[in-house]
C-alpha cells in the first residue's frame, strides 16, 4: 500500500546510505591506483580494468535484480545483496593477483547494484504524489556528494594504511548497510502487487517498458546526460591542471564548487516539482545543460571554462532526479524493471563516453556538446509536452 502521510526519515536515511555506497566504491580507491599496480605487479592498467569490471557488474546487476524484485519482492534481494557486497569487499582486500581483483570487483559491482536499483523501486512502492520527486531529489543530492567525498576519503585511507584498507572500509560500510537494511527497510512490495507471471514475464517487463516511446526517450535523455557528467569527471583534471596549470588543491576546489552546482539543482528540482509539471521542468534542465556545453566550445580562459562547466553540471544535477521520477511514474507497476533500465543506462552510457573525453578542453567540449545534443533529441522522442501516463505532479 502506498504511504503518503508519515515522514519517512529512517527509511530515507537507509536508502540514502544504500545509494551513496556505490558511487563511493567507484572513486574511493582511485588514490591507491599506483600502489595497487605495484603491489600486484600489473601496472596501472590493471587498476583501471578493475574499475571497468565494477561498472560492468553494476550495470548487469541492476538489469537482473530490478525485474527480479518485481516478482520476488524487494527485501528478499536487498538483504542478501548488501551482505554479498560486504563479503566481496573483504575478498577484494585479500586478493593476491590482479585478475582475481578484477573478478572480485565485477562481483562486488553485481552485489552493490542491489542497493542502488532497489532504493528507487522501494521509494516508488511506498510513495506517490508531490512527495516522490522531493525524495528522488534527496537521493540525487547524495549521489552528487559521494563522488566528491570518495577520492578525499580514499586519499586519507591510502596514505595511512594502504590501498587494501580501502576495501576493508567498504566491507565495514557494507556491514553497516546490512544492519540498517535489516532494521529499517521493511518489505515494500506485498505479494498481491508482485508480478503474477513467471521469471520470463518479470524480465519481459523491461521490453514492455522500452516499447513505450516516452519511457525510452526519457531513459535515453538520462543516459546522455550521465555521459556528459562522466566525460567531465574523466577529462576535467587534465584540463584544469595541465591546460590551466591549477594545483591539485585548486582543482579540488573547482571540482567541489561544480559538485555544489549539481546539489543546488537537485534541491531546486525538489522545490519546483510542486509547482511545475515534471516534463516541463526536465526540459528546462536539459536546455540549461546544452547551452552550457555549446558555450563551452567557444571558451579559452579559465574563468569562462569554469562557468560553462558549472552551468552544464547544474543542468545535469536537475536531469537526474527529474528523469528518475518520470520513469518510475510511468513504470510504477514494474518499479524494479523501470529502476533497472534507468540506472543501468546512466552507468552504461557514462562508461562508454568516459574514454572519449580526451585530455584537452577542445576534446572534452566536443564530446559533451555531442552527447547533450543527443539528450535534446531523446527528450523530443519522449514528447515532454504530453502528460505522464499516471499524471503529472504539477
Amino acid at each position: 500500500m502506498i504511504e503518503t502521510t508519515r515522514r519517512p526519515a529512517l527509511l530515507l536515511g537507509v536508502l540514502g546510505l544504500l545509494t551513496a555506497v556505490v558511487p563511493l566504491a567507484i572513486d574511493i580507491y582511485v588514490p591507491g591506483f599506483p600502489a595497487l599496480g605495484r603491489d600486484l605487479g600489473a601496472g596501472e592498467q590493471a587498476a583501471q580494468l578493475s574499475m571497468s569490471a565494477f561498472l560492468i557488474g553494476l550495470v548487469g546487476g541492476q538489469l537482473v535484480i530490478g525485474p527480479l524484485s518485481d516478482k520476488l519482492g524487494r527485501r528478499q534481494l536487498l538483504v542478501p545483496g548488501t551482505a554479498a557486497f560486504a563479503l566481496l569487499s573483504a575478498c577484494c582486500a585479500l586478493m593476491p593477483t590482479a585478475p582475481l581483483l578484477v573478478a572480485g570487483r565485477f562481483l562486488q559491482g553485481c552485489a552493490g547494484a542491489a542497493g542502488l536499483v532497489l532504493a528507487r523501486a522501494i521509494l516508488t512502492d511506498r510513495f506517490a504524489g508531490p512527495r516522490l520527486p522531493v525524495y528522488f531529489s534527496i537521493l540525487a543530492m547524495i549521489l552528487g556528494v559521494a563522488p566528491v567525498v570518495g577520492p578525499l576519503l580514499g586519499g586519507v585511507i591510502v596514505s595511512a594504511s594502504g590501498w587494501r584498507a580501502v576495501f576493508w572500509t567498504l566491507a565495514a560500510l557494507g556491514l553497516g548497510m546490512l544492519a540498517a537494511t535489516w532494521l529499517g527497510v521493511p518489505e515494500s512490495l506485498p505479494p498481491d502487487r508482485r508480478s503474477a507471471g513467471g521469471l520470463r514475464q518479470a524480465f519481459g517487463s523491461m521490453t514492455v517498458l522500452l516499447r513505450q516511446r516516452a519511457f525510452t526517450g526519457y531513459v535515453l535523455t538520462l543516459g546522455f546526460a550521465a555521459a556528459a557528467m562522466f566525460v567531465y569527471v574523466g577529462a576535467s583534471s587534465y584540463v584544469f591542471q595541465d591546460v590551466f596549470r591549477l594545483s591539485a588543491v585548486q582543482y579540488g576546489l573547482v571540482f567541489a564548487a561544480n559538485a555544489a552546482a549539481m546539489l543546488v539543482a537537485s534541491a531546486g528540482f525538489g522545490a519546483l516539482s510542486r509547482r511545475v509539471a515534471l516534463p516541463r521542468l526536465l526540459s528546462g534542465y536539459v536546455v540549461i545543460a546544452t547551452i552550457g556545453a555549446l558555450a563551452l566550445s567557444f571558451q579559452t580562459s579559465f574563468a569562462d571554462t569554469w562557468i560553462c562547466l558549472a552551468v552544464v553540471l547544474f543542468g545535469v544535477g536537475g536531469i537526474f532526479p527529474a528523469v528518475t521520477t518520470i520513469t518510475q511514474t510511468i513504470g510504477r507497476s514494474q518499479a524494479g524493471a523501470a529502476s533497472a533500465l534507468s540506472g543501468s543506462a546512466a552507468y552504461l552510457f557514462g562508461a562508454l563516453a568516459a574514454p572519449l573525453s580526451g585530455t584537452t578542453l577542445r576534446a572534452m567540449a566536443g564530446v559533451m556538446r555531442a552527447v547533450l545534443v543527443l539528450a535534446v533529441l531523446s527528450l523530443l522522442v519522449a514528447r515532454p509536452w504530453r502528460p505522464l501516463e499516471e499524471g503529472s505532479f504539477a
